[in-house]
């Protein structure tokens, strides 16, 4: 998953600061993103405190490394049959 460049409070912050002018494209421009990211970032996380997006990305980052966990036991337990379907 890509890093953001933004934490959770400047975020949060910057959506608080896009919704009451409704402009999004010039709260973007000032803080160098474009106004589909200002759009997303409204869709996924508006209405929230900073603390529950940090929660969210700390989930998220949970998440993928469990992924990957599932991924590899995957591979392992193909490895495993491969092995034991074999004749000795």
């Amino acid at each position: 998953m890509k890093q953001s460049r933004f934490s959770a409070e400047q975020i949060t912050q910057i959506l608080k600061e896009a919704e009451p002018r409704g402009s999004a494209q010039a709260v973007a421009r000032k803080h160098g993103v474009t106004d589909k990211t200002i759009y997303q970032w409204r869709q996924k996380f508006g209405g929230m405190q900073s603390s529950e997006v940090k929660r969210i990305r700390e989930l998220e980052h949970e998440n993928s490394k469990l992924k990957r966990v599932v991924a590899s036991m995957a591979l392992d337990i193909e490895g495993y049959k491969e092995i034991a379907s074999k004749k000795w």
